[in-house]
């Protein structure tokens, strides 16, 4: 049986929401009720394909903003539009995000700035536009997207985790600034989900290890988690309506694992 977290006719923008875990926010978010502003990378005829399915699925608007996460301009402009089209901001998901994996003196420099940009500083941009219209309506939920690599580090994964760690330093400050205009900002730090992400890490890992593909699915990415399993869509989504909700109004300033224990180690 389907939970009623309260949300219909809210309005939440999830950025890198064309694929991947963003994409199952966006429709667990939609499912509820929410008007979806969609942004992210992709072919565009497929981009609309999904942005046309999830509106008609769920009966709700649903809007996709090309805004580059390189271009603070462009993710200023995604905000204005989004409160231009609807009149208000109630969710904003900060989960775009990009990987390379290297050595860190073999660390190729553009993709260093390109990671620290698209991971960091594109959540910056976007709540630093937010968080006035979430002001001015008095209640508003910001959720970044980090990782268990936000508090603890692997190997060869420099810019990764420094703009993981990053996010949860900005999820701090901005949840103590906000915390008496009945606004919230939370990390949820999943572990491995099979995303095209991740699955684009395997062979990645497999060249900087020197070692098989089957190998870094066995020895590397599931050993990571006692659970020896992937994180679910459905088990994100499941904290993300929580802090969404006004279930969540008391949660602010803090890093959700779900990471099958990862981080307990």
């Amino acid at each position: 049986m389907a939970v009623d977290f309260g949300l219909q006719g809210q309005v939440a923008i999830v950025t890198g929401s064309t694929s991947g875990i963003g994409h199952a926010m966006a429709d667990a978010l939609a499912a509820q009720g929410c008007n979806i502003v969609m942004n992210g990378l992709g072919e565009m005829n497929a981009i609309e394909r999904a942005r046309a399915e999830m509106a008609e699925t769920h009966g709700v608007e649903v809007l996709y903003h090309g805004a580059d996460m390189t271009k603070p301009i462009e993710i200023a402009d995604m905000v204005r539009a989004a409160k231009a089209e609807f009149g208000e901001l109630d969710i904003l998901v900060n989960n775009a995000g990009v990987q390379h994996v290297a050595p860190v003196e073999d660390f190729p420099d553009d993709k260093w700035d390109l990671i620290i940009a698209v991971n960091l500083s594109s959540a910056f941009h976007a709540t630093k536009a937010a968080v006035p219209v979430m002001k001015e309506q008095g209640r508003g939920r910001i959720v970044n997207v980090a990782s268990a690599h936000g508090l603890v580090a692997s190997p060869f994964k420099s810019a990764y985790v420094a703009a993981k760690h990053g996010i949860m330093g900005l999820t701090k400050t901005v949840a103590l600034e906000v915390a008496q205009h009945g606004v919230t900002c939370n990390a949820i730090c999943p572990g491995f989900v099979k995303t095209p992400l991740v699955e684009a890490q395997i062979a990645d890992q497999a060249k900087a290890r020197g070692i098989s593909e089957e190998a870094v699915m066995k020895d590397v990415i599931l050993a990571s988690q006692p659970t020896k399993q992937f994180v679910t869509f459905d088990q994100l989504n499941g904290m993300l309506l929580y802090l969404v909700s006004d279930l969540g109004a008391s949660a602010n300033g803090a890093a959700y694992q779900v990471d099958g224990g990862w981080v307990a180690q």
